[in-house]
């Protein structure tokens, strides 16, 4: 039996509270007058130091922080109402959980912010908060729920992995014939969007924020000083910077300065019961419960339930129509026709694990627009190609994400840098591979994979390859598989007769155990060939190319064929980028950097050229220059093959770089240079990639030459002591503590960014450092991320880890206080429920390639 509620004029959320859901509503034209007292009540500002762009909970939340942290002349425009868009029909839910590690800490500051919100501001927020079950009903969800669990004990986030006794405790109205276990987080439970937006909305007014509405934003105009024009009909805003914050407005906000964003509104639906009787009885509210299985959530939604399926990529629904045609005008507080039958495989899933449904009336069916990227993630951030362009847009989950973006994005604004590293939302992430095509099919991919097993190392196929294909990936893509870098493919493994092959996840050993350590065999022993393409590769040349790089990098420049590693800081002393830095000729430099940092590195790097006034010309020539590595003892032999160029020791040094002619190629030249930790990187334009590569494999027969990937790469990386940006360095790490001294030149004469700070840092002395740690295991190797135990006491956190294939034990780094840095000494780290005994030692475990040859020298001299 169905009865739906008959809402016809929707003006305030409190009116889909009480009846919790609509019909489909008829579009509503706005018109808006050019009489700006008469419509918005208020004087209009003509200045502002920061417009943000778009009213609902994530937008509002912002211009509160901003506020509230004391920045002056805060502006909100928002095109009709407060929360119009996804917001005000959003089902509230609020969650500590999520497997991201940075992302706990935007989950727990909103929790918190959301249980005092009401008390500063005056403003009821309608928070329930009866925690959260994420049931497992397979073993192999049993080890996902413990692989989240050795994440979360070094966060302040509360969870528990508990029984099938608590986990009826909690939802007394399940039926357990299927549940195994559950993670519990207390504190999760859900929101009424509509009242939290109010009261951010009253807050940001408090501390001085003015919010206009209807105010809609016709065009953005840059100034030749960084700023922006704002145009709306009631006049225009000069603003030091603008935020796009529109929800599934985000493209046309985007596309009045040039930008396609990559989001897309996917349809999703809600179903609200009428009253149980069981539900009713109950003397506390129920948890929250994620049915993992079944891809849906359930709450209770006061004496009936509402339940929220995740349907499959083939039956879930994009407004696709939305990206090809706009927004239609006037779209806000309306709602799409609602399809029971597209969600009905899981209503009986629901039915079958919550019995009482069966006998559930639906009064209400909510299907709205929500907003997806195409990893699920949000683009949270300053965008590359616009001066002082800032995006908050993207968000799936913008009700628990609100509070802890808006306090993210206030706190960079105002100090320069971001308080903490959250790269995996960073807007730069995507870039012209992410066309629409593409961006349908992940949307659809992963709105189908919201309650799929999270394993380590995942890959999702949808979409793939985008048109960011090297020039060998015809030749590698059946003998390998394949892993997905910033829009590249890229060889994870390669496949030999034999091979158990394909993707095969999971949280212990799998398949690609035993061919990893057959390729890190042959580079350690023979030759092996990488495809290093999706490196970021940046130019920059010019009379001040040099005072720029002085400027922005903690380490001395190059001479002229002379690479080095340097690293960008943050004002604060963090570590913002890793980057290989080779001057190719006087005041011409070539920057490498990772494929996943590419746009987050080149807009750091440009942004200072620009407010510094330099002389300079930057190029981003990432997809112009494909790369090979080839790495091992013999590698040398096999070069030597193919030119006449003299590949000694003596004659090519380590860290060296030069441009070389190579037999069997159409090139007249390739760059080459002798970096130890690849062995070689040779550079070339992307159409002669497969020529070189067939040469450089043709010539190495007799030595041994074979592929290896990066598998095999990450774990060689952890057996000589390399640190990896991202993992044992970011934002959240400063230079000495990550043992990256060597490359920090606190005398050089540069005042580099970072500086001063660092220069306190040393002074007052650490209080962790980075440690390199092996322990004995089984069947499991660390990945990353995993809670560091000494005394019963969580003490840290690994960055990184693998199974080191040369010395046959796993191996990790892992930040430790300081008085447990000691050689010898013994903690533990939790992996999949249990603590395994790990030891602090000495690095590397494996000396480099250039360390090892001069040692054998130096013992042969010595004989």
């Amino acid at each position: 039996m169905f009865r739906i509620c008959n809402v016809i004029n929707v003006q305030l959320r409190r009116e889909l509270v009480a009846c919790r859901g609509v019909a489909r509503l008829p579009v509503r034209t706005i018109y808006y007058q050019n009489d700006a007292s008469t419509v918005l009540g208020k004087r209009w500002k003509d200045t502002a130091d920061t417009v943000v762009i778009g009213g609902g909970c994530v937008g509002v939340s912002l211009a509160y922080h901003l506020a509230k942290g004391g920045m002056k002349d805060v502006v909100l425009l928002e095109k009709s109402e407060l929360t119009a868009g996804s917001t005000w029909h959003a089902a509230g839910l609020t969650t500590y959980y999520h497997p991201g590690i940075n992302l706990k800490k935007v989950h727990y500051y909103s929790i918190k912010l959301y249980e005092s919100l009401e008390a500063e501001t005056g403003q009821a927020v309608g928070f329930h908060q009866p925690g959260s079950v994420r049931i497992a009903s397979t073993p192999v969800r049993v080890d996902e729920l413990k692989y989240q669990m050795t994440r979360t004990h070094w966060h302040p986030t509360p969870q528990f992995l508990i029984g099938p006794e608590k986990v009826q405790e909690l939802f007394p109205l399940l039926n357990m014939d299927k549940v195994i276990a559950g993670l519990y987080t207390p504190g999760d439970g859900h929101i009424d969007p509509y009242s939290l937006t109010m009261a951010l909305a009253a807050g940001a007014r408090m501390y001085g924020a003015q919010i206009y509405n209807p105010a809609p934003v016709t065009g953005l105009t840059p100034t030749s000083d960084g700023k922006w024009d704002v145009q709306t009909p009631h006049g225009t805003i000069r603003a030091n910077r603008i935020v796009n914050a529109t929800g599934f407005w985000a493209r046309e906000v985007g596309k009045l300065i040039g930008f396609e964003h990559p989001t897309i509104p996917v349809h999703h639906q809600y179903v609200v019961t009428s009253t149980l009787p069981e539900v009713k009885a109950l003397k506390r509210e129920l948890a929250v419960i994620r049915d993992l299985e079944g891809s849906y959530y359930l709450r209770q939604e006061r004496d009936g339930l509402l339940f929220g399926p995740y349907e499959k990529m083939e039956k879930m629904v994009l407004q696709d129509s939305w990206v090809r045609d706009g927004v239609p005008p006037g779209f806000g507080k309306e709602l799409f026709e609602s399809d029971l039958d597209r969600i009905m495989e899981h209503v009986e899933m629901a039915m079958e694990m919550v019995p009482v449904l069966k006998n559930a009336d639906i009064i209400n069916i909510v299907s709205g627009p929500i907003t997806y990227t195409p990893d699920l993630l949000p683009m949270v951030g300053p965008h590359h190609g616009a001066r002082n362009y800032w995006t908050a847009i993207g968000f799936g989950y913008g009700v628990i994400h609100a509070g802890g973006i808006g306090k993210f994005l206030s706190d960079w604004i105002r100090t320069g840098e971001p308080p903490y590293d959250l790269i995996e939302c960073d807007p730069n992430r995507y870039g012209k591979w992410t066309d629409v095509p593409y961006m349908c099919a992940k949307a659809r991919e992963s709105y189908g994979f919201n309650n799929v097993v999270g394993y380590p190392k995942e890959e999702r196929f949808e979409g793939r390859p985008t048109s960011r294909t090297s020039g060998l990936y015809e030749l590698l893509k059946d003998k390998a598989s394949m892993g997905f870098h910033a829009g590249w493919e890229q060889p994870h493994w390669f496949y030999k007769p034999g091979d158990d092959t394909g993707y095969k996840p999971s949280f212990h050993r799998t398949n690609w155990f035993g061919p990893v350590g057959r390729e890190c065999k042959l580079v350690m022993e023979k030759v092996g060939v990488i495809d290093l393409t999706p490196f970021g590769k940046f130019t920059v040349k010019g009379k001040d190319s040099h005072k720029l790089l002085d400027r922005l990098f903690a380490n001395t420049m190059p001479k002229v064929g002379l690479t080095n590693i340097s690293h960008m800081l943050t004002p604060t002393g963090k570590v913002y980028a890793e980057v290989t830095i080779t001057q190719l000729a006087p005041g011409e430099f070539l920057l490498i950097t990772g494929s996943g940092s590419e746009l987050h590195d080149l807009r750091w790097i440009e942004r200072e050229a620009v407010e510094g006034g330099y002389d300079v010309d930057i190029s981003n020539v990432t997809d112009d220059i494909g790369v090979l590595g080839v790495a091992g003892p013999n590698s040398r032999k096999v070069l030597q093959k193919l030119t006449d160029e003299d590949m000694s020791d003596a004659g090519f040094k380590f860290l060296h770089c030069k441009s070389i002619k190579l037999a069997g190629t159409p090139l007249r030249a390739i760059r080459i240079s002798y970096t130890g930790e690849l062995g070689w990187e040779l550079y070339m334009e992307q159409k002669n990639l497969a020529a070189v590569y067939k040469a450089i494999m043709e010539a190495g027969q007799s030595e041994g030459i074979d592929n290896f990937g990066t598998y095999a790469m990450a774990s060689l990386r952890l057996e000589k002591g390399f640190r990896g940006w991202g993992a044992e360095m970011n934002c959240d790490t400063n230079p000495l503590e990550a043992g990256l001294d060597y490359f920090i030149k606190l005398n050089k004469p540069a005042d580099f960014i970072g500086k001063a700070a660092l220069q306190e840092i040393k002074a007052k002395g650490l209080k962790r450092k980075l440690c390199y740690i092996t322990m004995d295991t089984d069947d499991i190797d660390p990945e990353g991320n995993e809670t560091v135990w000494h005394n019963g006491k969580v003490v840290g956190n690994t960055t990184s880890g693998a199974y080191s294939y040369s010395t046959q034990q796993s191996l990790a780094f892992a930040y430790l206080p300081m008085e447990l840095c000691s050689i010898g000494q013994k903690v533990e780290v939790e992996l999949l429920g249990r603590k395994y005994t790990a030891m602090v030692v000495q690095e590397p475990l494996v000396l480099t390639e250039p360390t090892r040859t001069r040692l054998q020298k130096k013992a042969k001299g010595k004989a």
